[in-house]
């Protein structure tokens, strides 16, 4: 046993959903990698050879059930990575509602045993989600699959930004629930990253902060930087870590607040919610 042991997944399953693409495919690939037996799910097909490949449609309740009773239990690290842009059909189930409703049917059928950890890919856009916390706990509290997509009809939140706050405050409010069942959960927050996603609305995903970077001599994100410090936060290397939303930026948005780079203050702050 050395030090860096535990940061291997050795004797592990990882289930990595949303591995088909993007920082998704990028931590399967660390996961497997770093010793771990992958499963990968996602609606379409995952290349990654040695992966177990589940298709699943997060948009529907049905297709997560059979995909979890496919994937069976353990799973020691479960990496929630799907996601969508705003104007795509069913944004709130694919983005958060399916998540969710993955890890209750985990939790409901003990797949996820004492030690395991859930690292969700949330996003820079889900910062601030403290000034709409009243909010997000209704919304949270919604029962179910159904109950939750029925409240963002009638509150019309079917939008990337709500989406990723819900994320985050989700985070942070089952950190305790979850510790006692010796389960850690936690996300990161990525700045822009050159993913298949990114690339389709490039102006608009991959120009924000664009003028910090070149300022600062670096390129938008990779999907294996964003993958490095998710399955950092599930591997046994991070046991003293939940309910945390580690921002992966590269430093744009502490930056804006601190005004060490004051083009990026507007946008920062209001990201963080400092100004409404």
């Amino acid at each position: 046993m050395t030090i860096f042991d535990a940061f291997r997944y050795d004797g592990k399953r990882a289930l990595v959903v949303g591995a088909a693409s993007g920082m998704g495919a990028a931590v399967a690939q660390l996961a497997l990698d770093a010793g771990a037996e992958v499963v990968a799910m996602d609606i379409a097909e995952c290349p990654l050879a040695g992966a177990k490949d589940i298709r699943v449609n997060l948009a529907e309740e049905a297709s997560i059930d059979a995909a979890v009773d496919a994937c069976g239990g353990p799973v020691h690290a479960l990496f929630l990575c799907a996601g969508v842009a705003d104007g795509t059909p069913g944004i709130e189930k694919i983005n958060f509602i399916g998540h969710r409703h993955v890890i209750k049917r985990m939790l409901d059928s003990d797949s996820l045993p004492r030690g395991s950890a859930i690292g969700f890919i949330s996003s820079a856009a889900g910062l601030g989600w403290e000034a709409n916390l009243d909010l997000l706990k209704e919304y949270l509290d919604t029962p179910d699959f159904e109950g939750a997509a029925r409240w963002i009809e009638e509150h019309g939140k079917a939008d990337y930004m709500w989406s990723k706050q819900a994320i985050c405050a989700y985070v942070a409010r089952q950190a305790f629930p979850l510790l006692k069942r010796g389960i850690r959960i936690n996300a990161i927050c990525p700045g822009p990253t050159d993913t298949p996603l990114a690339r389709a609305n490039q102006e608009t995903w991959l120009g924000f902060g664009s003028d910090y970077r070149a300022d600062a001599g670096v390129e938008a994100s990779t999907p294996l930087e964003q993958a490095y410090p998710l399955v950092f936060l599930c591997s046994d290397a991070a046991s003293a870590l939940s309910g945390e939303t580690l921002i992966s930026d590269v430093g744009y948005i502490s930056s804006g607040i601190t005004d060490s780079y004051p083009s990026a203050a507007l946008a920062a702050k209001f990201l963080t919610g400092r100004i409404q």
